[in-house]
């Protein structure tokens, strides 16, 4: 093993980076001159591909076990994607099929996040939430969310009156509402961050600006071919071949990419794009903690919501459509009339003047335009490349559930390594 390599797992991030460049620009000096890209071919027990939060937490769940523990994301820092650009809610998991692994590992993610967020500092408070209801029909929808909430193993739900709804929230207007105790928020940037550094600390490598060309299955190992570096920052590009004895997909949007390199086309990753608006600051203080409507019954989406956040301002969103692009988030916006059109039945008092807008997200859906429903999470090893394991489709509620789903992939490394 290379000696550079040993010093980039005790280092930062950003150090390990710079370390693996330093040595690279060493070893291109006895490289043929008519070739600039260097290949340097190494070993390494796991290859985690995408730094946004699920990819942090299975490192630091990994690192903890096993050393030679790899980190690649391609973008300048770790968990720019969907891990922050969504509300930052702590879920419950009163909305997944009982049985299906979105319900078993939020529900167990959601204990497992706040007693991580409590013994790390990382920013979060248990506030609850309230699921609102207009008229009769909707109450009967409440219940029945209820009902599938307890199956789950959702704790503390019970339905409450107007007037209950009124003395929480004095400005949402409903006829009733479900209580959901166990709701909360989180920093998602301040949780990234921490295991980020938890993983650093425990010996592993997270290396930005990295993203991966080729993925080739081996008799005991995966090539993962690397390209380092950033030429829209003047950068020379670099690469290299690592040989890895477990590769574990948490490519986020990119995930069908990543799989169908291991010739793996059995899915396929369609952008969805959630729009938030935020309450300017003289209106933010009519919403105190979490108020939703009734989600959508094709399972797009839980509906524009109100979130009151860590640092007092209040969200307006996410909105759900399909875009062309993983990357489109900002063409074509929603205009701020339509937040106060999809808000204004659970809070009249809203207007245009009150509201700006802020950012947006795009969620890996596994479910195609025109088709209903709520896809779970694939969690698996690749049928065809034993030692591949595929996270794909992990959009809501994959922060609640991040903790709990490093614990999965655990299991299935112990399988291989």
């Amino acid at each position: 093993m290379f000696q550079t390599q040993k010093l980039a797992k005790r280092c930062q991030p950003e150090v390990c980076f710079l370390l693996t460049r330093s040595f690279k620009l060493l070893a291109s000096s006895i490289q043929p001159p008519t070739s600039s890209t260097l290949f340097i071919v190494d070993r390494a027990n796991i290859v985690i591909i995408g730094g946004g939060v699920v990819g942090c937490a299975v490192a630091r769940a990994l690192s903890s076990r096993w050393s030679d523990v790899f980190l690649v994301e391609q973008m300048p820092k770790l968990g720019m994607g969907a891990s922050t650009r969504n509300s930052g809610v702590i879920h419950s998991g009163i909305y997944y099929p009982p049985g299906s692994l979105k319900a078993r590992l939020c529900v167990e993610g959601n204990r497992m996040m706040y007693e991580f967020c409590a013994a790390h500092h990382v920013p979060h408070r248990n506030c609850g939430k309230l699921v609102v209801a207009h008229d009769a029909s909707q109450q009967v929808a409440l219940e029945h969310l209820a009902e599938n909430g307890r199956a789950n193993g959702v704790v503390g739900l019970r339905q409450v009156d107007r007037a209950a709804v009124r003395a929480r929230e004095p400005h949402i207007e409903a006829a009733a509402a479900l209580e959901v105790p166990s709701t909360g928020i989180v920093s998602a940037e301040e949780l990234v961050k921490t295991l980020a550094r938890i993983s650093t600390d425990q010996g592993a490598s997270l290396l930005t600006r990295t993203r991966i060309k080729q993925l080739d299955p081996r008799a005991d190992s995966i090539a993962v071919t690397l390209v380092e570096g950033d030429e829209s920052e003047g950068e020379a590009l670099s690469e290299e071949t690592i040989e890895a004895r477990c590769v574990i997909n948490c490519a986020g949007l990119y995930a069908d990419e990543i799989a169908a390199m291991l010739g793996n086309r059995n899915y396929r990753i369609y952008p969805v794009r959630g729009e938030y608006c935020e309450l300017v600051r003289a209106k933010s203080n009519i919403i105190n903690n979490l108020v939703y409507p009734l989600p959508h019954t094709d399972g797009l989406s839980l509906g524009v919501h109100l979130t009151r956040t860590l640092w007092d301002t209040v969200l307006v969103g996410p909105t759900a459509d399909y875009v062309a692009e993983k990357n489109d988030y900002e063409r074509n916006r929603l205009p701020i009339e339509e937040f106060v059109r999809r808000a204004k039945s659970m809070l009249p008092e809203i207007e245009a003047a009150d509201l700006q807008l802020a950012y947006s997200g795009i969620r890996a859906k596994l479910v195609p335009p025109g088709h209903a429903g709520i896809a779970d999470f694939v969690i698996a090893r690749d049928p065809n490349v034993p030692r591949a394991i595929q996270l794909i489709g992990i959009e809501s509620p994959g922060l609640t559930s991040s903790l709990a789903i490093a614990g999965m992939v655990v299991t299935l490394v112990a399988e291989i390594l």
